[in-house]
Order: C-alpha cells, then structure tokens, then sequence
C-alpha cells in the first residue's frame, strides 16, 4: 500500500509551478502507456496519483487554475470509475490517450514552466 501522506509532504515541499509539472508529467505518462496498450495497472495507479497531485495543488494555484484542476479532477474520477471498459476497449483506450495529451499541454501551460528561461549548465 502507497505511503499517500509521506508523498504529500514531498510533493507539497515544492512550488506550485513544480506541482502542476509533475501532474502534467503523470498525464503524458498516462497518454503513452494508455495509447500503447502496456500496463493499465500501473496507468489506474498513476490515475490516482494525479487525482491527489490535484487536491493538494488546486488550493495553491489560484481560482481560475483551481476551477481547471477540479474539472480535471473530475475526468481522472470517471476514468478510474470505468477503467476496466477503457482498457478493453481500443477506441476508448485512444480517446483517453487524446483526452491526457491536451491535458497534459494545459496543465504545463498553467505550471508556467515553459515560458520561464531554461539556465545553460554553465551558468552559475
């Protein structure tokens, strides 16, 4: 059984922009193992890790980020809910994959990772 509270205190020990990168990261992990067809035990467990990367972020990252994260929140709970009909299923299985993709894209666009200047390995 997952420590759920030591990976909260880990996770909660970054900023936000951090917080919604590792979400997004767990959504573009979610879109390959579902597209591809490989695991689906470890894409529910990732399902579930993103569902708490949501609760412990939407707090922090602001109204209209928290309204997203919610909705957000609330596909990963039907996509859990009906996992094994997903799985089963090609054209659903790809319909997810197309589903986390966009969402991994606006997830990242809400880190404001991207935007933020990347340092050379020889800067300071």
């Amino acid at each position: 059984m997952k420590d759920w509270k030591a990976l909260q205190g880990r996770y909660l020990n970054d900023e936000v922009p951090t917080r919604l990168g590792g979400l997004a990261a767990n959504l573009a992990r979610i879109k390959s193992l579902t597209k591809s067809g490989v695991n689906g035990n470890a894409v529910e467990y990732l399902i579930r890790e993103s569902k708490f990367f949501i609760e412990w972020t939407a707090m922090d990252a602001g109204m209209d980020h928290a309204a997203e994260l919610v909705e957000l929140q609330v596909q990963l709970a039907r996509w859990q809910f009906h996992w094994s009909k997903i799985w089963a299923d090609d054209a659903k299985r790809i319909n997810v994959a197309e589903q986390a993709r966009v969402w991994t894209e606006r997830v990242l666009e809400m880190s404001g990772l991207l935007s933020e200047p990347v340092a050379s390995p020889n800067q300071g």
